[in-house]
């Protein structure tokens, strides 16, 4: 099979994202594979570093603090506060970004 290039490789997985709430994430976290990627990186170019195994691209956004293997703390914050998720699957990793709340909205 031929490898796909960047661009397809984007619409592909662009085309594999989806909003999830922590609910249905957190199954993914008691096995240890969620990543979170901060929010001011595009979650598509992660995760094309993902399929693509560019470590020291990687390494470069885990040292600056922009990716990282989600923690208790993160997960007793989303599960106190419910925010929602965009999420797509590099297996054996499940990369998640948060999305922002509108402004003004508290969570019930």
């Amino acid at each position: 099979m031929q490898q796909l290039t960047d661009e397809e490789l984007r619409g592909v997985l662009n085309g594999q994202t989806g909003k999830l709430e922590w609910s249905e994430l957190e199954k993914h976290f008691a096995r240890g594979v969620v990543i979170r990627v901060d929010p001011t990186l595009d979650l598509i170019d992660i995760a094309i570093a993902f399929v693509r195994d560019n470590k020291p691209q990687i390494e470069s956004w885990i040292s600056a603090g922009h990716v990282s293997k989600a923690n208790d703390q993160d997960a007793s914050n989303w599960s106190a506060h419910k925010p929602v998720f965009w999420a797509v699957v590099v297996a054996p990793w499940v990369l998640i970004q948060e999305v922002p709340a509108p402004t003004g909205y508290q969570a019930p």
